[in-house]
């Protein structure tokens, strides 16, 4: 199986971006907005972005109605997830990262301030798919080390004193419920 990358594509220019998924391998790019446009950035506008990765070699795929983080009907990340549509799509990304390198899109650079962690890489990694994070600076950052970062920069992450032997699951379950509520995402 190989790693289920994700990137942000930030306020980077088209070539830049380019370059990032090229240096990671991508063959694959999932696009997890809700709404797969950018006024700011009109580059990344779904079309547009389609046709610049076909010069390039990488395929376009949209996945933003079952993992984005906006839907028409709102809900929580809990509630998202819990969704047949979501599962379904994580299936798809599973079974198409068997031979296909694949990174999922949004717009936040940092990983940990993006739905497509904080909701949909966190699920991927739940299910034992391993997970990369791509790097503005052309760096990348294992899941699991994204994790870490998260457990160790929160007092939520903190093992709770008066609960014996808590793992870091709990910890973790925790913790991905504090930043969902730290990202004041606006409710649709």
């Amino acid at each position: 199986m190989k790693p289920i990358k994700t990137i942000g594509h930030s306020n980077h220019p088209i070539d830049r971006f380019v370059d990032l998924l090229t240096a990671g391998g991508v063959e694959v790019l999932v696009d997890v907005r809700s709404t797969p446009y950018s006024r700011r950035f009109p580059q990344f506008g779904r079309e547009r972005l389609a046709a610049r990765l076909a010069v390039a070699g990488i395929l376009y795929r949209y996945e933003g109605a079952a993992l984005g983080g906006k839907p028409q009907g709102g809900g929580s990340y809990e509630t998202l997830a819990a969704r047949p549509e979501f599962a379904e799509a994580l299936d798809r990304l599973a079974a198409s990262a068997a031979d296909t390198t694949l990174c999922l899109m949004c717009a936040e650079k940092e990983p940990l301030d993006c739905h497509r962690t904080v909701l949909v890489s966190r699920r991927l990694a739940e299910r034992g798919l391993p997970v990369e994070h791509l790097l503005a600076d052309g760096r990348s950052e294992t899941h699991a080390a994204v994790e870490d970062r998260l457990l160790n920069g929160s007092k939520e992450g903190l093992p709770d004193l008066f609960t014996a032997a808590e793992d870091r699951s709990t910890r973790l379950a925790r913790i991905w419920q504090a930043r969902e509520r730290a990202m004041k995402r606006p409710q649709t």
